[in-house]
This record gives structure tokens, C-alpha cells and sequence, in this order.
């Protein structure tokens, strides 16, 4: 099953659940009555060669897909930074549309190389077209989202919402504050019927992040642990270690890593709409430009050099 949103989960479970791994044992009846009825991600065959993290910074991989649109086209790709030592959350989200170098096969849309190739195919694109390097990778399930909401922000999002948005997304958001839950929040997230299409839609998931984020990182309860891992056990497919998984979530719980920077790739008036025959609407970008605010952004103290994890 490899449909899967990263977009808006995976940074803040990777935080907010790292330490329910070692609840699974602690807790292990409650995790599989929350488990019995989910079919789990196949991650048998998922392969990813990423490079080796700088010490205290992490790059995550995170690859969604909607899963009303075609099975294999990632829809939402973006990457997430943890910095333990300047205490920094970090997700910059590239567009699907974005008109690229796939090695190997050449110029498709980025959100095409997940099918080519899945995620190690598009770790290549993005260090070879923007020299980022991306230690790790996690894949979520969509049908997880609303779920995990509910889990992580039982008090619900508050959002201002600009006009009625409805069409997509099975549901009618009147405009004005509104307090969103799992389903909800998912239309609001989803909606992309609107003068800023997908642009509109990158950023209300980006602002969703930063929401959950403020409520997830304050959820200590042990006794609802065994829930959200039984939630997300079967939905997440990540090659993030025990170890690591532990350590970012002490940081995260001890210290205050105040809000999520964002940024979004391309940058405005850094691209130029384009159409192919094999590839239909396109975003043709000003790589140079677009390299350097990726590299910029991500940047952490350069001490070290990146390796590949199996040197």
C-alpha cells in the first residue's frame, strides 16, 4: 500500500510519538486492539541509500499521496529538518508540478519519480538537483490523517478560513474561524479548487503543521501513547531508527523548539508555468536561484561531512 501523505504528519510524529516505541512493550495489548483492524504499510521492499545525519541535524524525506489521485504519483513531497542543537523544526515543501531531471529517465514533474522510482529515486532527484543531502525517509498513509489529528490536537485546529471551500472535498468549510477535527481538517488541507490551486494548498497544509505541532508536542499522557502507536504503527513507513526516533523526542519534550520555519520551492517570481505532452501543466524553475534558498534554508553548522549510511 503505498499511498501515503507526509505533508502534513510525518515531521511531528517522528517528535511527538518518538518515545512510544518504548511504550509498545510497556503498553502491548492496548497497541494491538488499536492495531487489529488497519492493514499495515508493505515496507519489504522499499529500499532508500540515504546519507549519514551531521550530528544534532536531520533530514527527513517525507512523500505523500492523495489517495483519489493516481497510486503511484507522490502528491505531496516535502523535507524535514530536526536540529537539536539550535533547537529548530524545519519543513520546506516542494511542488509537485516542479519540472525536473529524474537521473536516469530525464525531464518529468517531480512527483513522478516516487513511481519510477519510489522514495530512494527521489532522494536522488532532490540531492542531485538541489545538493541537499536526506538522511532518512517516512511515508504516511492518508487514511491515517484524521485519526492523528484527533490524537494530536484532541482540542482541534483554529483556523481562519478566507471563502467557502467545498469543491473536492466531500464536505462544505464555511468561511470565518473554524475549529477543525480529523475530517475537516483533512477537506481543509485537500482543497485545492482555488486561485492559488496548489499554491493554496501547500500553504494551509504548512499552516496545519504548525498547528499540530503546538498541541502535539504537549501531549503527555502515557496512558494515551499506546493508542497513537497503535494508530500510526500500521499508517507510517520510515527507516528511522529506535534510537533516533527516542532522541527526538526527548529533545522535543525537554526543550522549546518554538514554531516550524517553512518554505516553499519554487520561491515567488522564480518560475514560469510551462506545458509537455508527456507531462502536461509544469512549473519550469530557476534551479540556481530555488538551489541556493533550499541550501540556505536547511543549512546547519558545517562541521562535518555527510557519508552514505552503508560505508
Amino acid at each position: 500500500m503505498k499511498k501515503a501523505i507526509l505533508a502534513i504528519i510525518a515531521l511531528l510524529l517522528m517528535g511527538a510519538i518518538a518515545g512510544v516505541i518504548y511504550f509498545k512493550q510497556t503498553y502491548s495489548k492496548a497497541f494491538e486492539d488499536q492495531r487489529e483492524h488497519i492493514d499495515p504499510l508493505d515496507e519489504s521492499d522499499i529500499t532508500f541509500e540515504g546519507t549519514k545525519p551531521l550530528e544534532g541535524v536531520i533530514n527527513v524525506l517525507m512523500i505523500g499521496s492523495d489517495a483519489r489521485d493516481d497510486h503511484e504519483l507522490s502528491d505531496t513531497l516535502m523535507i524535514g529538518q530536526y536540529n537539536s542543537k539550535q533547537k529548530t523544526l524545519k519543513i520546506a515543501s516542494i511542488m509537485r508540478d516542479t519540472y525536473i531531471n529524474i537521473p536516469e529517465y530525464g525531464y518529468y514533474k517531480i512527483n513522478a519519480a516516487y513511481a519510477l522510482g519510489g522514495p530512494d529515486l527521489v532522494r536522488k532527484t532532490i540531492e542531485e538537483n538541489f545538493d541537499v543531502p536526506l538522511n532518512y525517509y517516512a511515508i504516511v498513509d492518508f487514511k491515517a490523517f484524521p485519526q492523528v489529528v484527533d490524537l494530536l490536537a484532541p482540542n482541534g485546529i483554529e483556523v481562519d478560513i478566507p471563502y467557502e471551500m467545498s469543491h473536492g472535498i466531500g464536505m462544505v468549510l464555511e468561511p470565518g474561524k473554524q475549529v477543525l477535527h480529523g475530517n475537516e481538517a483533512l477537506g481543509y488541507v485537500r482543497f485545492r479548487h482555488d486561485a492559488m490551486s496548489d499554491f493554496g494548498r501547500v500553504a494551509r497544509q504548512q499552516e496545519v503543521i504548525s498547528k499540530i505541532k503546538e498541541q502535539a508536542v504537549s501531549v503527555n499522557t502515557v496512558t494515551s501513547l499506546p493508542k497513537i502507536l497503535g494508530t500510526l504503527d500500521a499508517y507510517v513507513a520510515t527507516n528511522v531508527d529506535m534510537k533516533t526516533m527516542l532522541g527526538m523526542g526527548t529533545g522535543l519534550a525537554l526543550n522549546n523548539f518554538g514554531e516550524v520555519e517553512t518554505l516553499r520551492i519554487p520561491l515567488d517570481d522564480t518560475y514560469t508555468d510551462g506545458y509537455y505532452d508527456a507531462a502536461g501543466q509544469v512549473l519550469e524553475i530557476d534551479f540556481e536561484e530555488n538551489k541556493k534558498a533550499l541550501q540556505d534554508f536547511l543549512r546547519p553548522t558545517p562541521k562535518k561531512t555527510s557519508t552514505l549510511l552503508n560505508e
